[in-house]
């Protein structure tokens, strides 16, 4: 499908289509952002002279949506349907990773699908943000039918493997997360993973050894919830980034073998925080999409028209988060490109499937793109 020193690969059709040629256990990971079915299907054949839907077995048909902003293609139930993610799941590693955006009214519905497609639910991401507008108004009363939109979830889910994560990641190369690559950098820990020579860290902490500490600038362990910095969100986080509560003495054992900010200093006031300052919303930062953003590459085209453009930096943070370097991200609804700009920067190779012809060319550009500047970079 994607052949070898090949960057990417755009193909132009139903995604069924693409997988069908595709073959089993040959993708690292799948990053996508499928239709979220936002309007019930009844209303778009609700006219007098209209055919009524078709309710199937299961009633999927009559919950699917018109979408987002009317478009047809988020409308189709295709998110809904758990032979698509037995597809996505067919073709997937052993251990691969797949995340998929959804939105709030119809998260379940699509996980649901993902899990009964074979795929073990394994967490779900939010991306907070702060440039949504409420639906609808008010009546006199100050009374309305929806709250303001301020996150989009993710799925998390895994292709079950035999035998250890270990042994799947020696043979596969998929089945873990890869942590480091995407901590958050700026907070350094004292570590002593080696001291004076062979003694390890389990002998220093148990006092058989002694030795320098060693600042290691690790980073802060990814979480689940990223956010594009606006004010409205970051007003939710605490001021204070540092321990969740504060340190009182109890006991000198609770301070044996403690270094840095809590080194021989018991503090009675409780006014220790682990030395940090400023919000804790610094964590789980990515912001929408800007302008620039969207545009990037599209020289000659009339702007990317996509209405759902996800930021090339949060798309960079999932690909390196479940594909492993130099592996290929598949995306069965690429849009825009959004994912595949994403994995070319991040040395990742990547094939798309996109139904929408008027998309094509953009995702193309938007692509080429990541592709001359990973080029130039090298």
């Amino acid at each position: 499908m994607i052949a070898a020193g090949q960057q990417y690969y755009l193909f132009e059709g139903d995604n069924r289509a693409l997988m069908s040629n595709m073959g089993d256990d040959t993708i690292d990971a799948v990053v996508c952002d499928p239709p979220y079915e936002l309007t019930s299907i009844v209303k778009r054949f609700g006219g007098p002279n209209a055919a009524p839907p078709q309710h199937g077995t299961d009633g999927a048909y009559a919950r699917a949506a018109r979408g987002f902003m009317s478009h047809r293609w988020d409308g189709t139930g295709i998110s809904f349907d758990p032979a698509l993610w037995a597809e996505v799941l067919r073709v997937l590693k052993p251990g691969g990773h797949l995340v998929a955006f959804s939105g709030t009214r119809t998260y379940h519905r699509m996980a649901c699908a993902i899990e009964d497609a074979g795929f073990e639910i394994r967490d779900m991401l939010e991306w907070l943000y702060g440039s949504g507008f409420p639906k609808g108004g008010l009546d006199d009363e100050g009374r309305g039918s929806a709250l303001k939109p301020a996150h989009e979830p993710m799925c998390l889910a895994r292709k079950s493997f035999k035998g250890s994560a270990a042994g799947c990641v020696e043979a596969h190369g998929t089945g873990l997360l890869n942590i480091d690559a995407c901590r958050i950098p700026g907070e350094a820990v004292k570590t002593f993973e080696r001291c004076e020579g062979d003694r390890s860290r389990e002998q220093y902490r148990t006092g058989t050894t002694v030795g320098p500490a060693v600042l290691i600038d690790r980073g802060r362990f990814p979480a689940n919830v990223c956010h594009d910095g606006s004010p409205e969100v970051i007003a939710q986080f605490p001021a204070e980034a540092g321990a969740a509560a504060p340190v009182h003495k109890r006991g000198g054992d609770k301070f044996r073998n403690t270094y840095g900010a809590f080194s021989g200093n018991v503090d009675e006031a409780g006014r220790t925080f682990q030395g940090d300052s400023g919000s804790a919303a610094r964590f789980f930062y990515c912001a929408k999409a800007s302008r620039r953003d969207r545009n990037e590459g599209v020289d000659g085209l009339a702007g990317n028209i996509h209405p759902t453009v996800k930021p090339t930096e949060l798309m960079r943070w999932l690909v390196r988060l479940v594909c492993p370097p130099g592996g290929v991200v598949f995306d069965p609804f690429t849009g825009s490109g959004s994912t595949g700009k994403a994995a070319l920067i991040e040395g990742r190779r990547f094939i798309g499937a996109e139904m929408t012809a008027e998309y094509i060319p953009i995702a193309r550009a938007r692509i080429e793109y990541a592709a001359r500047l990973t080029a130039g970079s090298n």
